[in-house]
């Protein structure tokens, strides 16, 4: 025997010894009759052995035949058990996906995300994490996330170019891509407003802020600036929550970060002042593992995110988050 015998021309031989006829095989089988004795004739020849009875009044098994027949029933069979385990295990080993998310998921986008993912060819599930920006980074590199949000500040060199490719960071350890940049302002209470209108960084440090984890994207953003000056600020209040540091604001005791979609809410309101000499442009990211950028479910979330920010794959830079609501505006 050369070869092992293909389920089709097992499944030719099986119903051409129920009907006896290759005409009446043909039909069930969906095949011509050409085909069906082609496979006979192929399974004869890797058997070396003679099957049927070629008679006037159709096909009769010969001994050999008969003796093979339980045989071709009970692989036919195997087959079709492995083919339903198979695709069984297939569903119950669906994708899923771990990821790490940060602020509000209307602001990035996070139900079209899920949905797209959902929906996919591949029905990706999806778990959540909620966490700050940092947290989010040091579960994806200890594994426990497979990808997530990431908030830092612009690079200066892509801010000057308008291009913003994937890049790295933590040498080189996360790769990141771009879905959004935007603008932290520095709100103050409406009588701050000699204290901050007109002012830089250096004057701004010696003046009370809010406190925020250390694993938040506002507290790195300040840190890393004020640093620089070889200082830190003075922190006289925490929150952990956008609402409750607009409010400690409000309430007159302390400077905030606030992003650009935050200040349409601010300025409708006669209690705020927004610093006009200073600013942070910062970069809303896709971040995983740069060691498993390239696998399947990670590159399928990438590419479902970038269709979900309207990405170029390219490396055109992403619109400030004006701009991007003017568009969706615009379409409305």
């Amino acid at each position: 025997m050369n070869d092992l015998p293909r389920i089709q021309a097992l499944r030719c031989f099986i119903t051409v010894a129920r009907e006896g006829t290759v005409s009446r095989a043909a039909t069930l089988l969906h095949l011509t009759q050409p085909a069906v004795s082609l496979q006979l004739k192929g399974l004869e020849e890797s058997t070396g052995l003679l099957l049927f009875n070629r008679t006037p009044g159709g096909f009769t098994l010969t001994e050999a035949g008969a003796a093979l027949l339980p045989l071709a029933h009970r692989t036919v069979s195997a087959a079709a058990d492995f083919r339903t385990a198979a695709d069984s295990l297939r569903e119950s080993q669906r994708s899923t996906l771990r990821v790490g998310t940060i602020q509000d998921p209307e602001s990035i986008r996070l139900g079209p995300f899920v949905r797209s993912l959902a929906t996919s060819s591949k029905k990706t599930e999806v778990f959540l994490r909620y966490g700050m920006s940092d947290d989010v980074l040091a579960q994806i590199g200890k594994g426990e996330l497979d990808v997530g949000y990431y908030v830092d500040a612009a690079p200066p060199e892509y801010v000057a170019s308008g291009i913003l490719p994937e890049r790295t960071v933590d040498d080189g350890k996360f790769q990141l891509t771009a879905l959004v940049r935007y603008t932290y302002h520095v709100i103050a209470p409406r009588e701050w407003s000699d204290k901050v209108l007109g002012k830089d960084w250096t004057d701004l440090i010696d003046l009370p802020w809010i406190a925020t984890p250390h694993a938040s994207a506002h507290r790195k953003l300040i840190d890393d600036v004020f640093r620089s000056t070889g200082s830190l600020p003075k922190r006289v209040a925490f929150a952990d929550q956008e609402d409750a540091m607009i409010e400690f604001v409000e309430a007159g005791n302390c400077l905030s970060l606030a992003r650009d979609c935050v200040l349409d809410r601010i300025t409708r309101k006669p209690n705020f002042v927004i610093a006009d000499k200073v600013r942070l442009t910062c970069d809303l990211s896709f971040a995983c593992l740069t060691s498993r950028r390239h696998e399947p479910i990670i590159s399928q979330a990438f590419s479902a995110m970038q269709a979900v920010w309207e990405l170029n794959p390219g490396g055109a830079a992403p619109a400030p988050i004006e701009a991007a609501r003017s568009r969706r505006s615009a379409r409305r």
